[in-house]
């Protein structure tokens, strides 16, 4: 080799110094994209012009999200038990509270997030992505096992969380009604609030002091719930005999249903993504829950339930084509790598008002009663799990779900373990287990009183 091909080859090893920068990534963005948006972001801050529209709002939580997200990763112990999630979804809250986030940022994040509904498109496009990806043999066998750990769950959690506050002098009253209820009712919007109307109708009392009674419960659980499936992804990855990796239903006496999933996941990663599928199956998430919101008027069916119902049928009956499955594995993959962090964020900055988690915090008894009653939920998810056929891991991260803050609470929990692919289940969780609860705890209420 002579001293030109030696030169030539020491150069090709040598890396530029901006292919180096570009090389360094905050979350999947490359630091230099990173920092030219935190530049422009900061410039239209400060001359008061950053728009309150999708584009405003998204690079505002696209920039810190995924920077909250990358402290989270890189905190010790906190980044093995979800710290990603966690840190996307709580220390914006915390940063509005203490007034370091920008006015302005924060306004435009809050009237996006409450105004386009863009966390329903989010749980739209997840769920009809994640059903048209799933093997049809694999999600009739799931559905169908589910409920068992979830009923189960439901009612060793009542129990369980009420003789605990029973016995710490908090009553068995005020424990379930007040703090057990509330944690399983589903969240906020579907949850705590229809929760607070039924009481406060019962109890003749103002519904907006029950509402600030029951809130904190819901919003610790969820917290709770978060950082116990983190621990379960961590178990899942030091023994890896308790986890499917995403996949609910382990061999057991059905092999064919593994090899089934397990050639599936196979296809889904040697895929071509084609943008034509991928818009296709987001047209199809839309229609199918705008189909939910008509079902709602006449019913009072939640629109995800029915939008959930509606595609699961399709999918059970072959209804859908082929090629719209595979745009639907597409639109799972791009929403769950692009769109969650950012998401998690807006939830943190408009959804999760810090004063109210930290009531909660001030009260130990109210602290070891939520503790307790989220970690039996998703022990007994674990272990019932277990006996019909599932992985323990995955059966506890979707009872974890019930315990979640509704429709944010479930993205926070499956992104805190990596099992996005969940998404349907952990919404069955979060919104029939929700509605069971909302239902007999006003019942019994009515009852009792």
């Amino acid at each position: 080799m002579d001293n030109s091909e030696i030169k030539e080859e020491t150069e090709s090893k040598q890396v530029s110094p901006i292919k180096n920068f570009f090389s360094i990534k905050i979350g999947v963005m490359p630091l230099g994209v990173f920092l030219l948006l935190l530049i422009v972001d900061s410039l239209l801050i400060q001359k008061k012009i950053l728009p309150t529209d999708m584009i405003g709002a998204g690079s505002i939580m696209v920039l810190f999200g995924f920077a909250c997200e990358e402290i989270g990763k890189r905190i010790p112990i906190l980044k093995n038990v979800g710290g990603k999630a966690i840190m996307a979804t709580f220390l914006p809250s915390y940063l509005v509270y203490a007034n370091l986030l920008p006015k302005q940022a924060v306004t435009s994040v809050d009237f996006f997030m409450k105004q386009t509904n863009f966390l329903y498109v989010f749980i739209a496009c997840l769920i009809v992505g994640s059903i048209l990806s799933m093997n049809r043999t694999v999600l009739i066998k799931a559905l169908v096992r589910i409920f068992i750990p979830m009923a189960a769950a439901l009612v060793m959690g009542s129990i369980v969380g009420t003789l605990v506050g029973t016995v710490l002098g908090l009553g068995a009253f005020k424990t379930y009604f007040f703090i057990v209820v509330p944690i399983m009712a589903g969240g906020v919007g579907e949850g705590a609030l229809p929760l607070s109307m039924g009481y406060s109708s019962i109890l003749k009392q103002g519904q907006a002091g029950i509402f600030a009674q029951v809130l904190p419960c819901v919003m610790l659980g969820s917290l709770v719930a978060i950082i116990l499936s983190g621990v379960l992804k961590y178990i899942g990855q030091k023994y890896p005999k308790y986890s499917g990796n995403g996949s609910l239903l382990k061999a057991g006496k059905d092999d064919e249903i593994l090899r089934i999933a397990q050639e599936g996941d196979k296809a889904k990663a040697s895929a071509n993504h084609d943008l034509s599928q991928l818009t296709v199956a987001g047209i199809l998430s839309f229609a199918l829950y705008l189909a939910g919101v008509y079902i709602n008027s006449l019913i009072g069916l939640p629109a995800p339930i029915v939008m959930l119902i509606a595609v699961v049928m399709a999918k059970v009956l072959g209804l859908i084509p082929k090629n719209i499955e595979k745009g639907g594995y597409s639109l799972f993959r791009f929403i769950a790598t692009a769109v969650t962090t950012p998401l998690l964020f807006g939830i943190g900055v408009s959804m999760t008002p810090w004063k109210n988690l930290v009531a909660v915090f001030s009260s130990p008894r109210y602290l070891i009663v939520i503790t307790l009653t989220v970690v039996t939920i998703v022990l007994v998810g674990w272990f019932v799990g277990n006996l019909v056929g599932m992985y323990p891991v995955e059966a506890a991260i979707v009872t974890a779900c019930n315990s979640g803050q509704g429709g944010t609470g479930v993205v926070s929990i499956l992104t805190a373990s990596d099992r996005l692919e969940l998404m349907p289940f952990g919404q069955l969780a979060t919104r029939i287990g929700g509605a069971l609860t909302v239902v007999v705890g006003i019942a019994l209420l009515r009852l009792l009183h």
